[in-house]
C-alpha cells in the first residue's frame, strides 16, 4: 500500500504554518511582555499559573553564563541540523514532518526573543504548594511536542517493518 506524502513535507504549508505560530508565539511574548508583572504568580487554573520571567540560558536557564550571541550561535546550529534530518525524512512520515515544523518553529520563537529582548520570555508554570516545574513557553512546548511526533513516527515505522 501506497502512502501518501506529508501535508509539512511541501514547503508552502510548512512555511505558512511555522510562521503561523511564530506569530502567535510572539503575540503571546508580548503580551506578556507587556502585561504580567515579573516574578509573580497569576493563577489560571489548579497547579497551573502565568509566571513571568526572563531565561538568560537555554532549557532550565543551563548555560546562562554563556554569551548571548554563543547561545545564539548554537541554537542556529541545531536548527540547521533539525531541517537537514527533516530533509532526510521520508515525505510519507505524516508525524515526523508535523514534528519537524513544530521543532523549527518553537526554536526560532526562542532565537527571536533573543534578538528582540536579550532573553527568552517564559511565562507558563506547573506548581503545587510544595513544588514547581521550570518555567517555560509555548516554544519550548512546541519543540517538546515537536520532539513527541517525530519519536511516534519511529515507533509507527517501527511497528509497520515488523508488521
Amino acid at each position: 500500500m501506497t502512502r501518501s506524502a506529508a501535508l509539512f513535507c511541501r514547503p508552502v504549508p510548512a512555511i505558512l504554518f511555522i510562521l503561523s505560530l511564530l506569530i502567535l508565539d510572539q503575540a503571546i511574548k508580548y503580551a506578556v511582555e507587556v502585561s504580567l508583572p515579573m516574578h509573580e504568580l497569576v493563577p489560571v487554573v489548579p497547579m497551573l499559573g502565568l509566571f513571568r520571567t526572563h531565561n538568560l540560558g537555554v532549557a532550565f536557564s543551563m548555560l546562562s553564563h554563556l554569551d548571548a550571541w554563543v547561545i545564539v550561535v548554537m541554537r542556529l546550529a541545531i536548527v540547521a541540523f533539525v531541517a537537514w534530518l527533516w530533509r532526510q525524512t521520508s515525505r510519507d512520515h505524516q508525524f515526523a514532518h508535523l514534528g519537524y515544523c513544530l521543532i523549527i518553529a518553537g526554536a526560532f520563537g526562542n532565537i527571536i526573543d533573543r534578538f528582540t529582548y536579550g532573553y527568552v520570555v517564559d511565562y507558563i508554570l506547573f506548581h503545587t504548594e510544595t513544588w514547581s516545574f521550570a518555567v517555560f513557553n509555548l516554544a519550548d512546548s512546541l519543540i517538546t511536542i515537536g520532539a513527541g511526533f517525530i519519536l511516534l513516527e519511529e515507533l509507527l515505522v517501527l511497528r509497520r517493518s515488523k508488521g
